[in-house]
């Protein structure tokens, strides 16, 4: 790690659990800024890693429409049934899409003594929901609400004339003035100044500030924190940055703070506005910040893994997403099924059109699909990010080939709860693995890795 990252860490739930979110470029010419854009604890549940738990009917596959090759599609399924049977999670929902053509792989179980996994079973998404945020920021610019390059003070005056800390690691009272204010830009590529810090908790002054405050924004999602969108936002400002703006790449932050721009550009909660600007229209008829009672029965149990075992962090019951949330976190707070964000990914891989309705002009998501990072903020933020990729608006964006084979401009990101989406635009090739298994590090596992080499595999000719 360069000196710059090891500046940077993580406030996580738990030791080795590292901000629970991580994920998978191009600069698009035709986007100009003088454009329209200018733009408590479960009981622990252990099972034998060395023996396969439960594996109903062993594996469901279906393909919805003829034409993906049988013999690689095999292999996407062995795969996957390969990782449930070493003890990874215990079950899953897949899917390929490439073109009009899907291929649905549906494995093990809902919980270690549950149910059978269902395609339309409910995953915890956590940072899959960072797109969906900045697509919802990219519509109130083009309604002319929001402007790419404004200050967001004039809707978050209390982010207005920050102090900046002269070190990250100083005194929290060794600040320097912002040389200029945050932009909604800012936030889209997490250069606000806000983040996480990738160092053990206790290792900056300013982490006992944040601790104390109570807030999300600097770790996992919490859907059980008491604090509303401007509460929390009251509360975030009492802190200095950590860097400039528009200097460094740090993660997460500029997600949450756009939920409440979008709530106060919109006139409505950020829910409401995501429910009737892009879940309605798209037909995502199960995605949102909690699981009312008649669907809880289709949200998946939620583990982290703890000396060998898988234990339970979130009861679909009781847990934290089955009641509304007092605040409804950008940065990770939905929850979603398999097609359901399949039809989100469509619609930006079709430029922002879906069933002849244009939901979001084409050079908004050709902005969101470009990298904007330069070179030094891509390494800053590379242990995150991961070897080869940018940052474009809400998702990652490959700048060269990545070490597991994704090409230049492929997009995505992970949740770090489980799960995980990834897109070949060149190539109409789409890839989404949701898990109930929370990643322990900031690398996802190879499940992952492989389904999408598997994906890609499926998309040659033969």
């Amino acid at each position: 790690m360069n000196i710059r990252n090891a500046e940077l860490g993580c406030e996580s739930a738990a030791p080795g659990i590292c901000c629970c979110d991580v994920g998978s470029p191009r600069r698009h010419s035709s986007f100009s800024h003088r454009s329209s854009f200018g733009i408590s604890r479960r009981p622990q549940m252990k099972f034998n890693q060395r023996e396969p738990f439960g594996l109903p009917g062993a594996l469901r596959a279906a393909t919805d429409t003829p034409g993906l090759a049988k013999p690689t599609g095999d292999d996407l399924q062995d795969h996957l049934k390969d990782s449930l049977h070493a003890g990874h999670a215990p079950g899953l929902v897949g899917l390929v899409a490439h073109g009009d053509e899907v291929r649905h792989v549906v494995l093990g179980r809902m919980a270690l003594d549950g149910p059978a996994m269902q395609r339309d079973s409910i995953f915890r998404i956590a940072s899959m929901s960072k797109p969906v945020t900045a697509a919802a920021t990219m519509m109130l610019i083009a309604d002319g609400n929001l402007k790419l390059e404004e200050p967001v003070d004039r809707l978050l005056p209390e982010l207005a004339n920050r102090k900046v800390l002269r070190r990250v690691g100083g005194p929290v009272d060794d600040t320097v003035p912002a040389n200029r204010a945050i932009t909604v830009e800012d936030l889209l590529t997490f250069r606000c100044g806000y983040g996480l810090l990738l160092v053990p908790p206790g290792t900056y002054p300013i982490q006992k500030d944040i601790a104390e405050l109570g807030i999300v924004g600097f770790g996992p999602p919490d859907p059980n924190m008491p604090f509303d969108g401007d509460a929390w936002l009251k509360r975030l400002a009492t802190l200095p940055l950590f860097a400039q703006p528009g200097e460094r790449w740090i993660y997460t932050a500029g997600s949450n703070i756009l939920g409440v721009l979008i709530a106060r550009a919109s006139g409505r909660s950020f829910g409401d506005f995501l429910a009737e600007r892009i879940f309605e229209p798209l037909g995502m008829k199960d995605t949102a910040f909690y699981v009312p009672p008649s669907k809880l029965e289709r949200l998946v149990t939620a583990y982290r893994p703890k000396d060998g075992s898988l234990e339970v962090w979130d009861d679909p019951a009781t847990g934290g997403w089955s009641r509304p949330p007092a605040f409804e976190q950008g940065d990770g707070g939905l929850v979603s099924t398999a097609d359901d964000y399949l039809a989100f990914v469509r619609m930006l891989l079709a430029g922002g059109a879906h069933k002849g309705r244009q939901l979001l002009p084409s050079d908004a998501v050709a902005a969101m699909m470009s990298n904007q990072l330069t070179p030094a903020q891509r390494l800053d933020g590379e242990i995150i990010l991961q070897e080869g990729q940018g940052w474009g608006y809400g998702m990652s964006v490959a700048v060269e080939k990545t070490p597991t084979g994704a090409p230049v401009g492929t997009v995505g990101w992970s949740g770090g709860f489980g799960t995980r989406w990834q897109s070949d635009p060149a190539k109409k090739l789409t890839s989404i693995l949701l898990t109930q298994r929370m990643f322990d590090g900031p690398k996802p596992v190879s499940i992952f890795d492989q389904f999408e080499q598997d994906a890609r595999m499926l998309a040659e000719p033969h």
